[in-house]
């Protein structure tokens, strides 16, 4: 555990990511459910950021609700709930790159004149037939939009596939750059902060991703705790910046370090 961490602002607010962090599909992390209580007793108000897109927002609280977390559908701010809200103000009618189970976040959406492509975790989606009918849309000059750009997720299995591949190859075969919504791009973290009326200065964000926790909420001025469960690699606590990040074992030492330490 690293604790050099100089917080400068008052602590307002924790985000706190999901997959990974506290919870790995069907199964808790353990010591994440009573951690994540502690932090809701705390004075910090909570956000649950996650770049889950394999389901729409109430299945998924709806897993983290069955594993017993006390957690609020209102208190998780989700890159499909980001995207929706691109893909309304656009007015787009996109090809939705989804699983079944994530639809329902886009509810109501035209599929008809197709002018745009969305892309999430869907493993189901990603065969030759559909992503060539991504591809001739995209050709035609109509905008691509990743929900996130992960490389690889946790499953119990072990490390799986992500969706940065296949947006990436539909960006190299058609000369496009997509528009990436989920973490870690800073109006991601800024519209999360926005719900809990605090600046970047005043929150901390806790995850097991390098780049999409720790350095996304770092480049806008937030600080950060990294987990090392999850998708975290060896090595990859090297790579922090000591002065606004630090390093622990798990959900429950992040809590730890939080309230003990930086919130003193």
């Amino acid at each position: 555990m690293t604790t050099r961490v100089v917080t400068g602002c008052r602590l307002k607010a924790v985000l706190v990511d999901l997959s990974g962090t506290i919870h790995v599909e069907d199964y808790a992390i353990p010591g994440a459910i009573q951690a994540i209580q502690r932090l809701k007793d705390s004075s910090l108000d909570v956000k649950f950021v996650t770049n889950t897109t394999k389901e729409s927002k109430n299945r998924l609280h709806e897993r983290i609700h069955r594993l017993g977390f006390n957690i609020q559908k209102n208190e998780i701010f989700t890159s499909l709930t980001a995207a929706r809200n691109l893909v309304d103000e656009q007015k787009l009618r996109p090809m939705l790159l989804l699983e079944d189970e994530a639809l329902e976040d886009f509810e109501g959406i035209s599929q008809e004149n197709l002018n745009s492509v969305v892309v999430g975790l869907a493993p189901g989606c990603f065969n030759y037939e559909k992503l060539n009918v991504a591809f001739r849309l995209l050709m035609q000059g109509y905008p691509l939009i990743a929900v996130h750009k992960a490389r690889y997720y946790k499953r119990p299995d072990g490390l799986a596939l992500g969706p940065g591949g296949f947006v990436s190859g539909l960006e190299f075969a058609t000369g496009t750059t997509a528009t990436i919504v989920g973490k870690p791009q800073e109006a991601f973290f800024l519209s999360a902060l926005k719900t809990v009326n605090c600046k970047p200065c005043e929150a901390v964000m806790i995850g097991d991703d390098l780049t999409d926790d720790v350095e996304g909420a770092n480049n806008i001025g937030m600080k950060s705790i990294l987990v090392k469960t999850g998708k975290y690699r060896e090595g990859d606590d090297k790579k922090v910046d000591p002065f606004h990040s630090a390093v622990c074992s798990d959900i429950k030492s992040a809590v730890d370090l939080l309230l003990n330490e930086w919130m003193h």
